[in-house]
């Protein structure tokens, strides 16, 4: 099963490409993945099949997989009746059609999520593929995303679906940890008890009635039909939809006897069928009356399930199949129909029958499935419910029986309106459709004639069903499946539904339309509403254009909360010491005078001087503490960051604001103190109230032993913790990406990113003795770069210093000679550089792998070679090499933007 899942995504990722090369016939090649789901169910008919793989196994995570009786009737509809859908989208999308594949690629991975929601064993693996469902089906629904109307809807479904599964999760939590096991395998074979369960049924039940639109859910499905019709077919009939039926039938068996759960779902079943049966005999547009006709069913399948019992579970069973295949059958249909006369206004539409006979025909098929004609699917598995609830207990269940009754009157009603709306003459202009290709009415043709087929093997296909119904508790005798059983109390019911039905229709004239005080849709429009009020109002109070106060915000809202926590409770240690030798404190008086003076500073350079002089402070506390490696990096990132921020500074005011700001300068120095307070305070706590033995106090050992070097800190950088840095020299290379974007502005202004040679435009006052100067320094400097890159590994040193000290060389000499002498030092594109390095870089991990290791595992090779004498590599250096590389990168993208552009930006402007 998880072959399968794997193979919708792999369908998934290479459909697009399908789509360019072979045009819309790609989609029969996309088709055989869900095709081939298919044939293994069907090859497994009546088999219980379990796969189970480790995954998260701390949080109970796994990828345990199940297909039982249930879970095998939705893996049929949904990989059945999406290979259909998809093989008719050949037909229904333009050879042209924008977007095509993407269609297919989300199609078909909306296909594998839902495969793998009906057969995940794992609440938590469920809730995964369940969430899945929405983002594709958002993705679906807003396939035309320039349509405002798609977007609106494909928003409307996601928030409603997402939220219904937040609460779903919830509930999930609570069920697997008072069980002990997320597994529901082993769920159903040990049912938890206690006050609990209630609370978790209905965060459950939240999450299923959401998916499948029943009230107050209702109104997000017939805002989707703006989605194409092979989309509606499969989410809105076969699938998504059908994901909140299934977890009520799939936990029903379990949890049916709990309170809330018959309640509910009878309510709000019964509720959904007749508001929405009642709203589909008021509309006009075809695919409308078939989305308040689906909305109706959920409703009626909702309430069938709820009723828990042996005889209500087959009935469901048998509904879910018969509704699927009548339901995508018509959606197929008002496709055809919409594409060949361009309208689905039944107003419009006048003999379509005589004209499209073949389509008139599987529509009837399919209508008289959904209306419970004999010997259709859905005549049997109404017939079932009819006598599940007829032959139940007490005075609910015939409650529920005649809220089933006057649903079903209703179905028959809507049923042949669609029929005549579509079909019927109705006026002398005649709508006259364009040819209808033979190869497009096949696949609902299928689906219409399945409908049939399965009402006529009733008796073979409960047998299979029956394994599933003897979950549930027995309630009265025993009921199997059949078009035929004697003149019964069922079958009264649906000869007086047909003619109740028939009666509807031709008096439907009459019907007056019903308005509810509440409705969801209502509830949804404020709540939106509410929210966009409020996102304005929350904006316009605190989004005032001012870094420094949100900032200061941020920091004062830090100071509160955590020097509250501080002050309150937090567990001070109690051999605490201020310095261990007298320097210490001098080079922290000196950092602290450099920072107060820095927030006094009135220039901006002089407070950025000022600020380096405390970072230079820092380095050496570093040294006081034996720490040279950190000393030597802190020294080069605070030279090099003074550098970069200078450059910045020549396109800012020399000072900063004008206004009287003795006032806010106090009031930044004492947040200040305030947040290194805090700062210091959390990190002394953290550190002292260590219980656990630290896993540094291994490094020295794991640096000789596994990384082969004695310089334990460039070992952990770039072996121990190599994924670490892995995503710290991305991140540089994003950032020098975006940088150099909003430096240069246009594509064609990225050219220059690559340092070609120009005018000697570069900060004035250019001094020759200081060019000479600099080139003959800088070959020694980049020398000596990567003497520390390649003695890092023993030495302090390394790819991040070494990087730094030959960025620092190429600022000296733009610095000494602008954009001419950068380009004489570094002839290259810097974004080569940038990618080279994380190519370097990520290019040694795959390589551990491919030779038989672990990504990014060290390799140590001692040999002894003629000359050199005994030779010592460790694999890490390459790694290392990438990060020296992006290092260089960033340093000279930053150059060339900040400093080159900006200059060329200035002489351009005068």
């Amino acid at each position: 099963m998880l072959v399968l899942v794997g193979v919708h995504a792999v369908m998934a990722v290479v459909a697009p490409g399908l789509v360019r090369w072979l045009g819309r016939r790609a989609l029969y090649v996309v088709a055989l993945a869900p095709l081939a789901t298919l044939c293994w169910a069907l090859a497994r008919t009546n088999d219980t099949v379990t796969e189970s793989y480790a995954w998260v196994s701390q949080l109970g995570i796994g990828l345990d997989l199940r297909m039982a009786t249930l879970n095998w009737l939705l893996v049929v509809l949904v990989a059945g009746i999406g290979a259909i859908v998809l093989a008719y989208s050949v037909r229904y999308f333009k050879p042209d059609q924008n977007g095509l594949g993407r269609y297919a690629a989300v199609f078909v991975a909306f296909a594998g999520a839902m495969f793998g929601l009906v057969v995940a064993d794992n609440l938590l693996l469920l809730y995964v593929f369940w969430e899945l469902t929405t983002v594709f089906s958002y993705l679906l629904i807003a396939q035309d995303p320039t349509r405002r109307t798609n977007r609106r809807a494909a928003t409307q479904a996601l928030l409603v679906t997402t939220l219904g599964g937040l609460a779903m999760l919830a509930g999930f939590v609570v069920l697997g940890e008072s069980a002990g096991t997320y597994r529901w395998s082993e769920l159903e074979a040990n049912p938890p008890t206690g006050g609990h369960l209630a609370a978790a049924v209905v965060l459950i039940l939240i999450g299923a009635l959401s998916k499948s639109a029943i009230f107050p859910f209702s109104f997000w499905l017939p805002s989707a039909m703006a989605a194409p019709t092979p989309v509606s077919a499969y989410l809105h009939a076969a699938a998504m939809v059908k994901a909140g039926v299934f977890l009520v039938a799939l936990l029903g068996p379990t949890l049916g006897a709990d309170p809330p759960w018959r309640p509910l779902l009878l309510a709000t079943g019964v509720l959904t069928m007749l508001l929405a049966g009642w709203t589909t005999l008021r509309q006009n547009d075809l695919k409308l009356m078939l989305a308040y006709g689906t909305v109706s069913q959920l409703g009626l399948l909702t309430a069938v399930f709820g009723g828990s019992s042996r005889n209500a579970g087959l009935a469901g069973a048998a509904l879910v199949l018969a509704h699927a295949l009548f339901k995508s059958t018509l959606f197929l249909v008002v496709g055809i129909i919409d594409v060949t006369t361009g309208t689905r206004d039944l107003r419009e539409l006048s003999g379509l029958g005589r004209r499209a006979p073949a389509l008139a025909a599987i529509a009837v098929l399919a209508g008289a499935s959904m209306a419970g004609l004999p010997p259709f699917a859905g005549f049997v598995g109404k017939e079932a419910a009819f006598d599940a609830f007829l032959h139940g207990t007490g005075a609910a269940d015939l409650t529920v029986l005649a809220g089933l009754v006057i649903g079903s009157t209703l179905t028959v009603a809507y049923t042949l309106r669609f029929l005549w709306g579509a079909f019927a003459d109705k006026h002398q202009q005649q709508t006259r459709p364009t040819t209808i290709a033979t190869d497009w009415l096949v696949w609902p043709g299928i689906l219409a004639v399945a409908g049939l087929a399965v009402g006529a093997a009733a008796k073979p296909l409960g047998g299979s069903l029956d394994h599933y119904a003897d979950l549930f508790p027995d309630v009265g005798a025993a009921y199997h499946l059949a078009v035929w059983h004697g003149f019964t109390g069922p079958l009264g019911l649906s000869v007086l539904v047909l003619v109740a039905g028939g009666a509807l229709f031709h008096y439907r004239q009459r019907l007056p339309p019903i308005k509810l005080p509440f409705d969801g849709g209502t509830a949804y429009r404020r709540v939106m509403n509410g929210l966009d009020r409020a996102a304005v109002e929350t904006t316009g109070a605190t989004q005032r254009g001012s870094l420094p106060f949100y900032l200061g915000v941020i920091l004062l809202a830090l100071v509160a909360g955590l020097g509250g926590i501080l002050i309150g409770s937090a567990p001070w240690p109690d051999d605490a010491r201020a310095w261990d030798t007298s320097l210490q404190l001098v080079v922290a008086v000196g950092i602290v005078v450099a920072a107060v003076a820095a927030v006094r500073a009135l220039r901006r350079l002089t407070a950025m001087i000022l600020v380096g002089l405390s970072g230079y402070g820092v380095a050496v506390l570093f040294i006081l503490h034996g720490a040279p490696d950190l000393a030597l990096t802190q020294f080069l990132v605070e030279t090099a960051t003074i550098v970069m921020v200078v450059l910045v500074l020549r396109r800012l005011p020399a000072k900063f604001s004008e206004r009287p700001i003795r006032t806010s300068r106090v009031g930044r120095i004492a947040l200040g103190i305030g947040v290194g307070v805090v700062a210091a305070g959390m990190t002394y706590v953290a550190v002292g109230a260590r219980e656990a033995t630290p896993v540094s106090e291994i490094f020295p050992e794991l640096a000789v032993t596994f990384g082969g070097g004695d310089n334990v800190v460039n070992v952990i950088l770039v072996d121990i913790r190599a994924w670490d840095t892995m995503g710290e020299i991305s991140v540089l290379v994003v950032a020098a990406t975006g940088v150099a974007s909003l430096i240069f502005r246009r594509t064609e202004a990225l050219q220059r990113r690559r340092g070609v040679a120009g005018p000697g435009v570069g900060p004035s006052g250019q001094s020759i003795i200081l060019q000479v100067v600099t080139r003959l320094v800088f070959h020694p400097v980049v020398l000596f770069s990567v003497f520390l890159l390649f003695s890092g590994h023993n030495a302090p040193g390394g790819g991040f210093a070494g990087g730094l000290v030959a960025g620092l060389a190429l600022t000296v000499r733009y610095l000494a000679g602008g954009q001419a002498e950068l380009t004489a030092a570094a002839p290259i594109d810097a974004g080569i550089v940038l990618g080279a390095g994380l190519l370097v870089s990520v290019g040694t991990g795959v390589l551990a792998m491919l030779a038989g290791g672990q990504v990014l595992q060290t390799a140590i090779v001692d040999r002894h070679l003629p000359v050199l004498g005994d030779v010592h590599l460790v694999t890490s250096i390459f790694f290392d090499i990438g990060v020296y590389l992006v290092v260089v990168g960033l340093i000279l993208d930053i150059l060339r933007s900040l400093g080159a552009e900006i200059d060329r930006q200035e002489v351009a402007a005068g």
